[in-house]
């Protein structure tokens, strides 16, 4: 058995990161099915193959870490750190033979010898930069992770827009649509909305210190 581990919304100011692994026999069904990157794809695109890949996979697992989770962690850990230990929870979920992982760091091999001796079984760990990119087990875990997302940014936007009246955006800082939408929000309420990272350093700069 090989596993796919990635994630999504690493980034973002507003909403979770979700992480998600994919467990098959092998990747000929993924290939059939053109897995790619999820960010090479239209969302429409993404939660179609998110349905089929769900149908081919042995198993998989999604891990969702809301805004809030993410601050708390950010405390005493890296963002690098949260998500190693996501990833190995979803290791554990998942048993494998080989395990495939986006690697968050900058040395390769060092990630991958960290999870490896972290597994209570033994397995083997391959980290490459830009792995849903390298292997389909890998993209296929990319697109249920931002398929999954989605879902959770909807539901935000949802609860949101219609307070401001005005669209949310994607929840990443460098959205000119998000950065309308938070300004507004704090100039009307002098506070930030809720489903945000109050940790990132991006926010900070940008409000140059002022949010509350």
């Amino acid at each position: 058995m090989i596993c796919g581990i990635d994630e999504a919304g690493r980034g973002p100011v507003i909403g979770p990161m979700v992480v998600a692994g994919v467990v098959v026999e092998n990747e000929e069904k993924l290939l059939k099915l053109g897995i790619k990157d999820s960010k090479r794809l239209a969302p429409s695109t993404r939660k179609k193959l998110a349905v089929e890949i769900k149908k081919v996979a042995r198993d998989y697992k999604v891990e969702i870490i809301p805004p809030s989770v993410i601050d708390e962690l950010r405390k005493r850990k890296t963002l690098n750190e949260i998500e190693k230990d996501y990833f190995l929870k979803v290791m554990e979920k998942l048993r494998a033979d080989v395990y495939y992982i986006d690697a968050v760091d900058v040395n390769e091999e060092r990630i991958a010898t960290e999870l490896s001796s972290k597994l209570p079984f033994r397995a083997k760990v391959i980290a490459k930069h830009h792995a849903d990119a390298i292997f389909p087990v890998v993209g296929a875990a990319s697109i249920i992770a931002k398929t999954e997302r989605d879902v959770q940014i909807e539901k935000i936007a949802k609860e949101l827009e219609p307070i401001l009246g005005m669209p949310m955006g994607s929840g990443y800082p460098a959205d000119p649509i998000t950065r309308r939408f938070l300004e507004e929000w704090i100039k009307r309420f002098k506070s930030l909305p809720p489903c945000i990272r109050k940790t990132w350093k991006t926010l900070k700069r940008f409000y140059n210190g002022t949010i509350v």
